[in-house]
């Protein structure tokens, strides 16, 4: 596994080459996570967000909105049952693009 350390320097060129870009996105991650912001508790919004982090794998985003979302007030077994909602949709997910083999298979007889 790479370091985040490590490769985190980078983000200095990106920020050079797409300068707006970056701007706006840390803008809008700011406003997301803002805990006077919006209609869902912070802590709901930070185990949004460890939700989507274990489905898209990014092993930097789990680690820091899991800590978030225990800053922001959840509790550990509910950053548990963030994971396993998370697991079951990505489970599920699996299931559903099986019925495409079983579709093809059906399609060839």
């Amino acid at each position: 596994m790479h370091s985040h350390n490590e490769e985190a320097k980078f983000m200095a060129d990106i920020k050079e080459a797409a300068p707006e870009m970056v701007s706006a996105f840390f803008g809008f991650d700011k406003a997301v996570f803002d805990k006077n912001t919006g209609n869902l508790e912070l802590a709901t919004r930070e185990l949004i967000a460890v939700g989507v982090a274990v489905t898209t794998q990014c092993p930097f985003c789990i680690e820091d909105h899991a800590k978030r979302a225990v800053k922001a007030g959840a509790s550990t077994a509910e950053v548990a049952e963030a994971v396993m909602v998370a697991a079951a949709l990505r489970a599920g997910g699996g299931v559903t693009h099986g019925w495409k083999a079983m579709k093809a298979i059906a399609e060839t007889d």
